[in-house]
């Protein structure tokens, strides 16, 4: 057997944390229903989520809450909800951009294009995705109903990505499985 391959079935479940970003929520005016469908959708697909916290949209909040679940946490993957839109106060694409090392652009397009297939409201979403070391982090949107739609789309093909990211996991072109 392979040693990554090996490395792979003895793996610990995938660590996963949620941030939610909401002046609404963080001050007690609305429950936060989209860090919890996250979450729940997170734990079926057997992720551990080991981080939940809600927000207010505040840029330097946001960054430093995702340094910390990269660096000193080590999540593998961080994902946000809310902020991404086109208002003054979302900041959270902002926040992840200068979290990042390195640009993931394809999970945040391939989010906005399935979500043009539901809504022509999805072309307003400035959501990113980025790795910081070995952390992924994506933006999601803000409703609960647009953060199952975009997870049901991604998820079946992210746990490959993180593999690759963490050394787990060949290289689509090098492994026998299909991609």
């Amino acid at each position: 057997m392979s040693e990554k391959k090996e490395n792979r079935e003895n793996q610990e479940k995938l660590r996963a944390a949620v941030i939610t970003a909401s002046d609404k929520g963080a001050a007690g005016e609305r429950e936060d229903l989209s860090g919890p469908a996250v979450s729940e959708m997170l734990t079926k697909q057997g992720y551990q989520v080991e981080h939940r916290v809600l927000l207010p949209d505040d840029e330097e909040l946001l960054y430093r809450e995702m340094v910390r679940l990269a660096d000193e946490e080590a999540v593998d993957v961080i994902f946000t909800t809310g902020g991404t839109g086109l208002s003054k106060r979302d900041r959270t694409p902002e926040a992840t951009l200068r979290a990042a090392h390195r640009n993931v652009p394809g999970i945040a397009e391939a989010i906005r294009v399935h979500s043009l297939s539901i809504t022509p409201r999805a072309m307003l979403s400035r959501g990113v995705s980025v790795m910081r070391g070995q952390t992924l982090i994506i933006n999601l949107p803000g409703s609960p109903k647009a953060v199952r739609e975009c997870l049901e789309y991604i998820l079946p093909s992210l746990e490959h990505g993180i593999l690759i990211m963490k050394g787990l996991d060949g290289e689509c072109g090098k492994t026998e499985k299909l991609c």
